[in-house]
């Protein structure tokens, strides 16, 4: 159904964070897919920065795990807000962003 309405939540982590001892990014994503969250990606990126640090970059010869690791999703408004709670003790002071979208192609069924 094109053209139909979703909701994409942008969670902003470190490749550092955790969730009672495992990597939070693999914590989140394996709760989004035992929730039946429609669609979800981790992306490991190479440079960046959060809050007020200052920027990490993949080149250096040991970031001590500070790169940046974002976390996108996407579901209906309803699944979205009963996932969040959850979500934002996950990621207890994080960056999280919540937008409503379009859906151009695909659908959530």
């Amino acid at each position: 159904m094109a053209n139909a309405m979703a909701v994409q939540v942008t969670i902003y982590l470190n490749e550092a964070d955790q969730w009672h001892h495992r990597p939070l990014h693999m914590e989140i994503l394996q709760y989004l897919r035992q929730e039946n969250a429609y669609a979800a990606t981790a992306i490991h990126a190479v440079a960046g920065f959060l809050g007020r640090q200052r920027v990490e970059t993949a080149h250096l010869a040991e970031t001590g795990g500070k790169l940046p690791v974002i976390i996108i999703f996407v579901d209906s408004d309803e699944h979205v807000n009963r996932l969040l709670p959850t979500l934002k003790e996950m990621a207890a002071h994080r960056l999280m962003v919540r937008e409503n979208v379009v859906l151009e192609q695909g659908n959530l069924d």
